[in-house]
């Protein structure tokens, strides 16, 4: 078997082309068969998000614990490795990490920390990568990451384009890339954010929120950007000055700005400038945590859409400047995730499937984001090479779909559960069409109550390709389920358990789909690895399952 690239950084673009120069140097007949050898594996990563890197970790440590020795595993990744590994949080620059959110009434009584009990293997991660509670360096998770992969001996591809599969019945059996190769395995996984893997071994789908009957409404995409120059109190300032006059009726200027943000609306002119100030009438300042800044008003976007003459409406003006999450990753140094752009479902899998790149409308409205910040003081201001895609479509064919309202009643029984996560069904920059749909329908609010709820890997597990599991916002979530479920911290603690059963289907020869929660729980209990369980159930949880089964399409699928 020829290895396939491993480190360092730009190794496997390497591998890659020197495949190509000695293809080339052959006879025409030899340089095709050279091409179409097919080198053996036996379990193949597709897609380098962090919940997929590690599970091909958790895989291989636990065959290794099992037999002594590491599985042949190969990590397949669409991008350009030479810029990191790991998906959005890396190459995407998505520094400010989405951590579970619990009550502090529900910490007391099971004593658990601000973040729970999250998965050990997301933990180890957070640890190498220098995680103080939020910011995550992107070059520090692309580094543990490599390291991780490497104790195990995995082998690592990337520009890895798929040209079609084959498959033995309905088990995956090969992956031919378009440059030719050919990649065997004996069970898969897919962590890319529209099941890319899975589209090509034919598994069915939704597109966008298909499974609400809105097969054409997506979450938008956003391009992470990183600021030099600023630190988070002098953003903090400017931030003061913006609320301080925005609020302040008297300033005709200042009014005039967010007049123009609103563009005319009167009706959003009122909710913006609502928006400033809490029920109490003090202005809702950005809160400062340890390593990042919620900021809590639009004052700053307000400020930039008037700049640009633009409405701050996603629909109308496409892309936006939101209110930013911000990771603080040095004295100077800011990662924003704040640039929301308008995104269809066709848009969105088409982005996810040319690996992630930036429109070119992106990156123009990412030229007037750098020319404003500068303004402001910023020095440098760098997007990422990869876009944030939330959501790109479910998978629908899994042994057991995950919905909304099983999250809001508290998910899966707590005796097979792997773990709990908590987590607001956040659909940012909202799902178009939904509120005019249940209103239709007879529900006065599509707003719903804080999910705490267990979580298995049955929704990860595919029927029609039972030796492919895909762990990613696209796995088999359906109705508002994947809002939550799109969490990387949910998707790695599913990542352990579909890894443990990959290493439990291939030592037993079975089908990854074969292999139970309660499989995967006894290994985590065994190995000291089993979290506390404390999914509970949400009144609520009724009325949304009502309304998720209202809403249930009829015929918008992918085929």
């Amino acid at each position: 078997m020829i290895p396939v690239a491993l480190l360092p950084e730009a190794a496997s673009e390497g591998y890659s082309r020197r495949n190509q120069n000695l293809a080339a140097l052959l006879p025409a007949a030899l340089s095709r068969s050279f091409c179409m050898l097919t080198r053996d594996y036996d379990i193949i990563g597709f897609g380098d998000e962090v919940p997929g890197v590690l599970a091909l970790v958790s895989a291989a440590r636990e065959f290794q614990r099992r037999q002594g020795r590491y599985p042949r595993t190969l990590l397949l990744i669409m991008g350009s490795a030479h810029y990191g590994i790991g998906g959005h949080l890396v190459r995407g620059r998505l520094a400010y990490l989405d951590r579970s959110h619990l009550a502090p009434a529900l910490r007391r009584a099971h004593g658990l920390s601000t973040f729970g009990e999250p998965a050990t293997i997301y933990s180890e991660f957070l640890q190498r990568a220098g995680v103080r509670q939020i910011a995550l360096d992107p070059g520090h998770a692309s580094y543990a990451l490599r390291q991780m992969l490497s104790e195990v001996k995995a082998d690592i591809l990337s520009l890895a384009r798929i040209a079609t599969v084959y498959k033995d019945g309905d088990r995956l059996e090969t992956i031919e890339l378009a440059r030719g190769e050919r990649y065997r395995a004996q069970q898969f996984i897919d962590s890319t954010v529209n099941a890319e893997l899975a589209k090509h071994a034919g598994a069915r789908r939704w597109q966008g929120f298909g499974t609400f009957g809105l097969p054409e409404s997506e979450l938008p995409v956003s391009l992470v950007f990183e600021t030099h120059g600023i630190t988070i109190g002098q953003l903090q300032w400017f931030e003061q000055q913006f609320l301080k006059r925005f609020a302040n009726l008297n300033d005709r200027v200042a009014q005039g700005y967010l007049r123009v943000a609103a563009g005319n609306d009167q009706q959003l002119e009122q909710t913006l400038r609502d928006r400033l100030v809490d029920d109490n009438g003090r202005l809702r300042t950005m809160y400062v945590g340890p390593d990042f800044a919620d900021v809590r008003a639009p004052a700053l976007s307000i400020a930039y859409q008037s700049f640009r003459g633009k409405k701050l409406d996603l629909q109308s003006s496409l892309t936006i400047l939101d209110q930013p999450n911000i990771a603080i990753l040095g004295r100077d140094r800011l990662s924003w995730n704040a640039l929301l752009h308008y995104t269809s479902g066709q848009e969105a899998e088409a982005l996810a499937s040319n690996a992630a790149q930036p429109s070119a409308d992106i990156l123009e409205e990412m030229r007037h984001v750098e020319r404003w910040l500068r303004s402001i003081g910023a020095s440098f201001v760098t997007p990422a090479r990869e876009l944030y895609i939330r959501h790109a479509g479910n998978v629908i064919d899994v042994v057991q779909p995950l919905s909304g309202a099983q999250m809001l009643a508290g998910g899966i029984p707590a005796a097979e559960a792997l773990g709990s996560f908590a987590y607001y069904f956040d659909v940012r920059g909202g799902i178009r069409g939904i509120g005019s749909k249940a209103l239709e329908l007879g529900f006065a609010s599509v707003s719903f109550g804080l999910p705490t709820f267990n979580y298995g890997i049955r929704h990860a597990q595919l029927t029609t390709v039972p030796n492919l599991a895909v762990i990613s916002p696209g796995s088999g979530f359906t109705g508002f389920a994947s809002s939550a479920g799109r969490i990387v911290e949910f998707n790695v603690g599913v990542g352990q358990g579909i890894g443990i059963a990959a290493a439990i289907a291939l030592e037993q020869n079975r089908n990854l789909a074969t292999v139970t929660n309660l499989e995967v729980r006894a290994v985590l209990e065994a190995t000291d690895r089993l979290p506390k369980i404390y999914g509970q159930g949400n009144q609520e949880s009724a009325v949304l399952a009502n309304f998720e089964r209202a809403l249930a399409p009829g015929a918008s699928v992918i085929a």
